[in-house]
């Protein structure tokens, strides 16, 4: 698709969105080329993937000496929204739903908006941890994750004689 030039605001917004859509396309087919994990077919992939290039969710993940820690920018959810969910020992899944109301009132002018929309991300993690001692904190729309590494993780290296 080729952007034309002197476009109504609107007309350009349409072929953003058509643009976004023949991205989409291209890259859902591409995932269903990937083999995954049994646990994580290509198919559970498509609707979750592309929030993320879309910078919906920005997440930092740092790995620590027995833990990964996972911080996401949540602004404007609640904390009864969100929903953690470990998919396999490296792969941890956001999802969380947004509400906003906006309204403004003035002499002859009257604005009420409302929002809604959901986000739902699979995070890849450095190394393979487990949900049994891990916690999760939730403060003016920071969402902190911490996971305890697996333990098959800390192996000992077997010396050869």
């Amino acid at each position: 698709m080729v952007w034309r030039r002197y476009r109504p605001y609107s007309a350009i917004w349409n072929e953003f969105n058509d643009l976004m859509a023949e991205m989409e396309s291209q890259f859902t087919t591409l995932l269903e080329g990937i083999e995954t994990t049994p646990l994580l077919p290509a198919k559970e992939l498509r609707g979750r993937v592309i929030p993320a290039l879309r910078g919906d969710l920005r997440v930092d993940v740092r790995e620590h000496d027995d833990e990964v820690v996972v911080v996401a920018d949540l602004p404007g959810v609640e904390k009864d929204d969100v929903s953690l969910q470990l998919m396999d020992p490296r792969t941890l899944q956001i999802s969380c739903e947004r509400r906003g109301e906006q309204e403004e009132k003035a002499e002859g002018y009257y604005m009420r908006e409302r929002s809604y929309g959901s986000l739902d991300r699979l995070i890849r993690l450095p190394v393979d941890v487990t949900e049994s001692g891990g916690s999760a904190s939730f403060k003016n729309g920071v969402l902190e994750v911490r996971l305890k590494k697996s333990m098959e993780e800390k192996r000992k290296k077997i010396p050869i004689e």
